[in-house]
């Protein structure tokens, strides 16, 4: 039994601004520093490879005094606004119902609510009593692959199902005011915020690409390259500077083997999904298959227009995908890095 992706969909906060026209708020932050650091971060961000960004909070108010209360109030109040609209535009490209749903899987690790986010959306969209429900908290940006892994067993498992993976996040909510460590600015100049949702179906007459395989790959001792600490301000960045080094050093281990094993080289793969994490990832990325012909121009793009969305940002490449209406017997490789540290890879076949 085959298991389908058959419909993506995003869902952009209704704040956005260039990064030039954020650049004027540094400043403003940076007063009182030395000049050399002031320029040091301006130019961090003029170089990040991000040219706009999204958020469910203007500028101005990123850069106010708020409590970890504050923000996550506005976090818990914006993604369930963000989660729903892309949960309808997805249900709409499948031509689907809310109740024609069977799994429901939400992803963010960018606030915090109890209940989850999936508790609200059943209830807005009267969704399905008996739905069952995952929410996945803690897998950072590498969540949206790895949610869609959860959705495909479910769904190999029951025939006639059908599963929704919804990421939202919100990497603004995470700014730290007072905090004027790189980690901190190097986040601030790649991420963004955004949703995305990818219908899944078991029924054999839905139309999309088919997963043919999924595997995680976990990193020995790298607990520390990624992640949040809980802090009195809110959740703080932890981006340890190795982190392209350790991808593109362990890179071979996670391509090739999960390839071979389906009877396949990097070659047969004709189109790359991959996450973009940030301009240094998609440089490592980009040396290690341009001499092979293959190029991540869509990754780069998601990259330029909205930043790094955490989970929700392979989403945005994949939706990019779908809709080229990809001829028949086309591969692609989904892969996203994640705190853990891990790798989580998926191969479709159009």
């Amino acid at each position: 039994m085959s298991v389908k992706i058959t419909a993506v969909a995003k869902q952009l906060p209704q704040y956005t601004r260039s990064t030039a026209d954020i650049l004027p708020y540094l400043e403003v932050w940076l007063s009182g520093k030395e000049d050399r650091f002031k320029r040091k971060v301006l130019k961090i961000f003029e170089n990040a490879g991000v040219d706009r960004r999204y958020s469910i909070m203007d500028a101005k108010d990123v850069f106010l005094n708020t409590s970890f209360e504050e923000k996550n109030d506005i976090y818990i109040r914006e993604i369930i606004k963000l989660a729903e609209s892309a949960l309808v535009k997805s249900l709409e490209k499948a031509n689907l119902q809310p109740q024609d749903i069977d799994y429901i899987i939400t992803v963010s690790c960018t606030g915090i609510m109890i209940p989850s986010l999936d508790a609200y959306l059943i209830n807005r969209l009267k969704m399905k009593q008996d739905i069952v429900r995952l929410p996945v908290t803690e897998m950072g940006c590498a969540a949206g692959v790895s949610g869609i892994i959860y959705a495909k067993n479910f769904l190999k498992a029951n025939p006639n199902k059908r599963a929704v993976v919804i990421a939202v996040e919100s990497p603004t909510a995470t700014f730290q005011l007072d905090d004027f460590s790189m980690v901190n600015i190097v986040s601030a100049a790649i991420f963004g915020d955004g949703a995305a949702s990818v219908i899944l179906s078991s029924y054999e007459n839905e139309e999309g690409p088919e997963i043919k395989d999924e595997a995680m790959y976990h990193f020995y001792d790298a607990e520390q390259m990624m992640g949040f600490k809980l802090v009195n301000s809110g959740l703080q960045m932890i981006l340890d500077i190795s982190v392209p080094q350790t991808i593109s050093n362990h890179f071979p281990a996670i391509v090739h083997p999960f390839l071979e094993r389906n009877g396949l080289t990097i070659e047969a793969i004709d189109h790359l999904i991959f996450h973009p994490g940030g301009k240094k990832i998609v440089q490592t990325v980009e040396e290690l298959f341009g001499s092979l012909g293959k190029n991540i121009d869509d990754t780069k793009d998601v990259l330029k227009l909205y930043g790094n969305m955490s989970s929700a940002t392979v989403l945005y490449v994949l939706e990019r995908f779908m809709d080229k209406k990809l001829p028949k017997g086309d591969k692609g490789l989904m892969l996203s890095f994640g705190p853990g540290f891990s790798a989580q890879r998926i191969l479709l076949e159009w």
